[in-house]
């Protein structure tokens, strides 16, 4: 893996209708994520934040698109942001903020892969689908989008950052722990055979086999996987300082098999944490969590 990990903040709380995850790039510092990485013998480089504007001073001009254009823009800069980070070697971290963030970031992957003839691969690992679209989406809020602009499907200006086309394959997507999803959001995925692996399938056949076959399936398509860690994947027990905390998530020890595999995979090239939220938190416990399911996938182990 490589060895140089840019820290990228992104403290977008716009694409949520929970305020505080916009503190979460801050709540992940604190927690010592960068002293972590740097236990596990990696140099790290601490790019700062990516401005968002403030939600305080913004108003909404379309309630199935809320916060449209300043979305648009922040994702836009951290999109080019990471483009940067890996045409220059280095590994992108990127510390949410809502899971908007991930039209950004893909974007910047994407753009990456399709100028150096690669594949890419996503691990989405959330309690909810994200592909709702803004005929389907109940609430307006993008976070609940990204994966449908990712593969193609949503507001222009969205799907078209960096460059005009979807920005992932749907046979190179797999979801694991989804426990919330929206009506539109199942149709989505039943109609482009989404691989998705709900709790109720963990609970059938356990995460080693399911992440086992997960990873194979990427082994064997894509050139750069990228993992997309959403906090509240994992039971509210575990983590309660989450944006959208949904009951019955995955196990302490299922998160960090999950990264564990993943590490000894030697496929992973960037990363994501969404969605932490401080304000909901108890003495920044799942920002510790978050930090520390990171260190399981960069290389930390048991013995």
């Amino acid at each position: 893996m490589i060895k140089q990990v840019h820290i990228i903040g992104i403290p977008m709380d716009l694409g949520s209708g929970r305020r505080g995850v916009d503190m979460g790039p801050s709540a992940l510092r604190i927690a010592g994520i960068a002293d972590k990485l740097h236990s596990l013998g990696y140099t790290t480089i601490d790019e700062g934040d990516i401005s968002v504007a403030n939600q305080e001073t913004q108003s909404v001009q379309d309630n199935t698109l809320k916060y449209l254009p300043q979305i648009t823009e922040a994702c836009t800069s951290l999109a080019i942001k990471v483009k940067t980070v890996l045409d220059n070697g280095g590994f992108p971290l990127i510390l949410g903020g809502d899971h908007a963030l991930s039209i950004g970031s893909i974007a910047g992957i994407a753009a990456h892969c399709k100028e150096h003839n690669k594949t890419l691969g996503v691990l989405w690992i959330d309690a909810h689908a994200d592909m709702n679209t803004p005929e389907t989406t109940p609430s307006g809020n993008i976070h609940g989008m990204p994966l449908a602009v990712s593969l193609g499907f949503g507001a222009e200006e969205l799907t078209s950052i960096l460059y005009p086309e979807p920005k992932l394959k749907a046979e190179h997507l797999v979801l694991i722990g989804p426990r919330s999803i929206d009506p539109g959001e199942r149709e989505f995925i039943k109609r482009n055979g989404i691989t998705t692996h709900t709790m109720f399938s963990i609970d059938k056949h356990g995460i080693y086999d399911i992440t086992l076959r997960a990873l194979e399936r990427m082994r064997s398509s894509v050139d750069h996987l990228h993992i997309s860690f959403d906090v509240d994947s994992a039971d509210p027990s575990i983590a309660k300082g989450v944006g959208t905390p949904v009951p019955g998530g995955l196990s302490y020890r299922e998160t960090h098999l999950i990264m564990e595999m993943a590490a000894e995979s030697g496929l992973v090239s960037s990363f994501e944490i969404a969605e932490t939220n401080p304000i909901l938190d108890d003495m920044n416990a799942s920002a510790v969590f978050a930090s520390d399911v990171l260190a399981s996938c960069m290389g930390k182990r048991i013995l």
